[in-house]
């Protein structure tokens, strides 16, 4: 059984990853998160087999040290960053910190002879759009936020620790996705939280902004399939769909589909970090997951009710 180390995984992605690779029973799982964002309540128990929870930090050397030195990891994906708009933007210096448990798992995977290293990066390494749809190789990377600046030096860290040590490495970028387990600061979960209680949805600017929306079980499906398959190794993948969607259009699919009374309200825009464009190139993706994915509208319902479920 091969044994898996999950940084960042009581997050929205990190967790359903574990119960993925849970459900495959090929896997020990260990999840390693000080719980900065995400939550207990989103992991297995205790008592789930094949499955430990470590209470640490990423970014502290001695505890990235000491889990490492305990355990065999066959794999490892690391997931623990800073994340969120308002959050990372509120904390520039603590999303620098991220670099530190970059560098940490690194050189720790070099010690220990890791097999291969699965970095989740994220389209905002793209910055403000200069091609549509956004491309691995061809679309320049236009990052100015700390939050994608450090994605961006994780990148590079992949890509040196590969050439100088022969650490293999996946390089994942996130677009926007969504799940039962995301908080609710995030667009999807925060606009259906607020129409489920018939509140109003408030949007920055005037809504004309577009994203590109995964629902979580397809990412993760998607991850489990390159790591068993052994696909995209010393690669770079964009993880995403690309039907793009304006959020005026989200917010009012959203009232549509869960049947609300909720209005929109407007709001001046943010000064920085809410890009004009999200769309990305999945034909690299596609190679090896040509796969109908679960449309935005059954995504909604989906989350919508596990929020029932839960109140």
């Amino acid at each position: 059984m091969k044994k898996v180390l999950i940084t960042g995984g009581a997050g929205n992605i990190g967790s359903s990853l574990v119960r993925g690779l849970l459900d495959t029973s090929k896997y020990h799982v260990n999840v390693l998160d000080n719980l900065s964002t995400g939550t207990l309540e989103n992991i297995p128990n205790k008592q789930q087999e094949n499955f430990n929870f470590l209470d640490g930090d990423v970014n502290c050397l001695e505890d990235v040290t000491k889990v490492f030195d305990k355990n065999n990891f066959d794999y490892v994906f690391h997931y623990a960053a800073l994340v969120g708009v308002e959050r990372t933007q509120q904390n520039p210096l603590k999303v620098l910190e991220d670099i530190e448990g970059i560098k940490n798992i690194l050189n720790l995977s070099v010690e220990h002879n890791i097999e291969r290293v699965f970095y989740s990066s994220s389209s905002e390494v793209y910055g403000e759009p200069v091609e549509i749809p956004q491309n691995e190789i061809t679309t320049p990377l236009n990052s100015k936020l700390p939050y994608a600046i450090v994605k961006s030096v994780g990148e590079s860290f992949m890509r040196t620790f590969h050439e100088h040590h022969g650490v293999d490495f996946t390089i994942m970028r996130f677009f926007n996705t969504y799940g039962p387990r995301q908080k609710n600061d995030f667009v999807i979960s925060k606009f259906i939280e607020l129409a489920l209680s018939n509140q109003d949805l408030t949007i920055y600017g005037d809504g004309s902004q577009t994203r590109s929306f995964l629902h979580v079980a397809d990412n993760i499906e998607f991850t489990i399939k390159i790591l068993e398959e052994k696909k995209l190794i010393n690669d770079v993948v964009n993880v995403g769909s690309d039907i793009e969607i304006t959020i005026i259009d989200l917010a009012n699919l959203i009232i549509e589909s869960l049947d609300s009374k909720s209005k929109i309200v407007f709001l001046p825009p943010l000064k920085e970090g809410d890009m004009t464009r999200r769309q990305p190139d999945i034909s690299k993706m596609k190679s090896v997951f040509n796969k109908e994915i679960i449309s935005l509208k059954d995504g909604i319902k989906d989350v919508a009710s596990s929020n029932l479920l839960l109140k």
